[in-house]
């Protein structure tokens, strides 16, 4: 529920594709002089309005599961909120990229950023009369949730229109670093503030922060292609956004890939590092480490892509998941805080580099006409299948933590392996 329109940032290290499609007739040339992308105004000012927001986003990150428990007291009612959001998430995703091809990317953010604050301004008014129900957080959690689906591919699409195809690993660093920097850092201040001064104050802020994105968004110039969009029936649009992908035998394998490895990955992550800290290291304490481990990988992955200039990314890509597979498997043979803690960095900070580096090949490859399409199709592949994960690691977790790590890490290295045989994957650069 990131308010920022540039970041998906995943629950947990996995291969997240974010952008994407055929690529054009005529592609940009590279400038082998480019400046970094925060010497752009246009970037530059959409970059500080993200940043707000995310920081913005940490308040309400750590005020919703405050708020549900003081109403409800209940884990269950959490998790309903959760779901509340990700099934229109999910079910819209691809209208979201069909609507972004027809209306631009820029007004997409726009109205879904308005929609945002709107609707947690509201809970925070709610709060502050004390005349908050239940209710009022589903509704919260599906509105952000139909938000996210327009919003989520309409991000990605964006940052092609801003810089040249030569600033996009950069770009992408620059915000995924940000992104990163607002998970470790935000999260305590927003304690103190909640503690202090209420949870409504904090729904207010993020508010407030939004408007900072808004406003940046406002700012930025239309592109050109904005001026003649397609007027296809919805369905066709949805439909030719699935054709672009499956016509294209790199990035139809790469969507595979990375909907195989987020289903072996996401779900022992989110699950099994919960049971770990309770079974295993017996503290609430643990767990809070080891996330903002996987956060300073992550942010450490971020900072090395936007330096590290990779030529042949298909082997990149293969000897990471490869990386993350290995870790995900010695989870369940580690019983101390600091090698998981290092563990997960380490799983974090490969797979941070690897989004960067796929989001500017995929970016640079798209045709402007399908870009939201086909961003929707890759982001549904992705995480169209989380509940499948989350269930089953659920159930494996309650038969053996070590097993489930296990299991999921074999997962991984069979998908990575049977990806390796195709030379689609090995010869994306």
């Amino acid at each position: 529920m990131s308010g920022t329109p540039m970041s998906v940032r995943p629950a947990a290290p996995g291969i997240l594709p974010a952008g994407g499609a055929i690529a054009p007739a005529s592609p940009p040339a590279a400038v082998a002089s480019s400046p970094h992308p925060l010497r752009l105004p246009a970037f530059r000012r959409l970059w500080a309005g993200s940043a707000i927001s995310l920081a913005g986003d940490q308040f309400y990150l750590v005020a919703l599961p405050w708020v549900v428990l003081q109403l409800t007291g209940s884990a269950v009612a959490m998790g309903t909120i959760l779901m509340t959001a990700a099934i229109p998430r999910a079910v819209l995703m691809l209208m979201g990229g069909a609507l972004t091809d027809r209306l631009s990317a820029r007004r997409i953010l726009m109205a879904t950023a308005t929609a945002r604050a709107m609707v947690v301004g509201a809970v925070g008014a709610l709060l502050w009369f004390r005349a908050l129900e239940v209710w009022h957080l589903y509704a919260l959690g599906f509105g952000f949730g139909v938000a996210d689906a327009f919003a989520m591919p309409a991000g990605s699409a964006l940052m092609p229109t801003l810089v040249a195809r030569d600033q996009l690993v950069r770009a992408n660093s620059v915000m995924q670093t940000t992104a990163q920097l607002t998970t470790i850092v935000g999260p305590a201040p927003a304690g103190l503030v909640i503690r202090s001064l209420g949870a409504a104050v904090a729904f207010i802020l993020d508010a407030i922060s939004f408007l900072f994105v808004i406003a940046a968004l406002w700012s930025l110039p239309e592109p050109a292609q904005g001026q003649a969009r397609s007027r296809t029936p919805m369905w066709r649009a949805v439909l030719d956004g699935i054709a672009s992908v499956r016509q294209d035998a790199a990035l139809s394998a790469l969507m595979l890939l990375a909907a195989m490895i987020n289903v072996c990955v996401t779900g022992p992550m989110m699950v099994g590092l919960a049971v770990m800290a309770k079974t295993t290291f017996g503290s609430p304490a643990a767990y809070g480490f080891v996330v903002s481990s996987l956060a300073a990988g992550g942010l450490v992955g971020a900072l090395v892509a936007g330096v590290w200039k990779i030529r042949r990314r298909g082997p990149f890509l293969l000897a990471a998941a490869t990386l993350i597979a290995v870790c995900v498997a010695s989870l369940g043979f580690i019983g101390q805080i600091w090698p998981v803690a290092i563990v997960l960095a380490l799983m974090a900070a490969a797979s941070a580099a690897t989004n960067i580096h796929l989001s500017a090949w995929i970016q640079a490859r798209v045709d402007p006409s399908l870009r939201g399409r086909v961003l929707s199709v890759l982001m549904l592949a992705a995480i169209g299948l989380m509940p499948v994960s989350l269930a089953a690691a659920g159930f494996l977790a309650a038969w053996s933590l070590k097993g489930m790590f296990v299991l999921a890490g074999a997962g991984m290295l069979t998908v990575t392996a049977l990806a390796a045989t195709r030379p689609s994957v090995r010869a994306i650069e």
